[in-house]
C-alpha cells in the first residue's frame, strides 16, 4: 500500500524520501504538546520518522503523510500503530496537523479514511485511540467518531517535560463500525 485517498485527503506512506514535505509543520510550536514524541528539531523529527519506518518494517505500524487535497498542501502525519495482527486490534494515532489545517474538517476525513481501511480492508476487529487526558480537543474529536471511553490509564506515560500523563483509552469495535460510519458520513455531508 502506498496511499489511501478520498475526495478531501490523500494519505501517503511515510518514508525517508518524503518526510521533509512536512518538516516545517513539525517544527510548529506546541504542535505535539500532549504527545510523548518530540519532533520540534530536525534531529528529533528524523528520529521520529526513522522509528515509524522501523515499526512499519516490523509490521506493527503504517505511518502516513497527510496531504490536504482542498488546500493542495501537505498538512501533517498520522499512523496505524501497535498493530496486533493475531488479536486484530490496532491504534490510530500519532496524528499531528499544521495549525493552519486545524478546524478545517481535515482530521475527520483522515480518521474516516483510516477507520474504513482498518475495518473493511485490513479486517481488524477493534480500533483504539489513546489520548492525553488533558487534551480535550482530541478527546472530543475521537468521541465525535463514535469511539467509547473504555478507561483511563493513570500516570502511564512519561512526557518529554517529565510529567506523567493519564491516558484516556477509547475504542470502536467492528460491530459498532456501521453505526459510527453512518454517523461520520452524515457529519461529512452536512458541511
Amino acid at each position: 500500500m502506498t496511499y489511501l485517498e478520498n475526495q478531501r485527503v490523500k494519505l501517503i506512506t511515510l518514508n525517508l524520501s518524503n518526510y521533509l514535505q512536512v518538516s516545517k509543520i513539525a517544527m510548529q510550536k506546541d504542535l505535539v504538546q500532549f504527545s510523548p514524541s518530540k519532533i520540534d528539531s530536525p534531529e528529533d523529527f528524523k528520529s521520529y520518522v526513522e522509528q515509524a519506518i522501523a515499526d512499519g518494517s516490523n509490521n506493527t505500524a503504517i505511518p502516513f503523510l497527510i496531504y490536504d487535497k482542498q488546500a493542495n498542501a501537505y498538512a501533517g502525519s498520522t499512523r496505524f500503530g501497535n498493530m496486533h495482527w493475531k488479536n486484530k486490534v490496532l491504534h490510530i494515532g500519532w496524528t499531528w496537523i499544521g495549525k493552519q489545517f486545524q478546524g478545517t474538517g481535515l482530521n475527520i476525513h483522515v480518521k474516516f479514511l483510516m477507520l474504513e481501511h482498518a475495518f473493511e480492508t485490513l479486517n481488524f476487529d477493534k480500533v483504539e485511540f489513546r489520548v492525553d487526558e488533558r487534551n480535550s480537543r482530541s478527546r472530543k474529536a475521537v468521541e465525535k467518531l463514535g469511539a467509547t471511553l473504555e478507561g483511563i490509564l493513570r500516570k502511564d506515560t512519561l512526557m518529554p517535560d517529565s510529567f506523567r500523563r493519564n491516558t484516556c483509552c477509547y475504542g470502536i469495535l467492528k460491530e459498532e463500525w456501521l453505526v459510527a460510519k453512518t454517523h461520520i458520513l452524515k457529519h461529512l455531508h452536512s458541511k
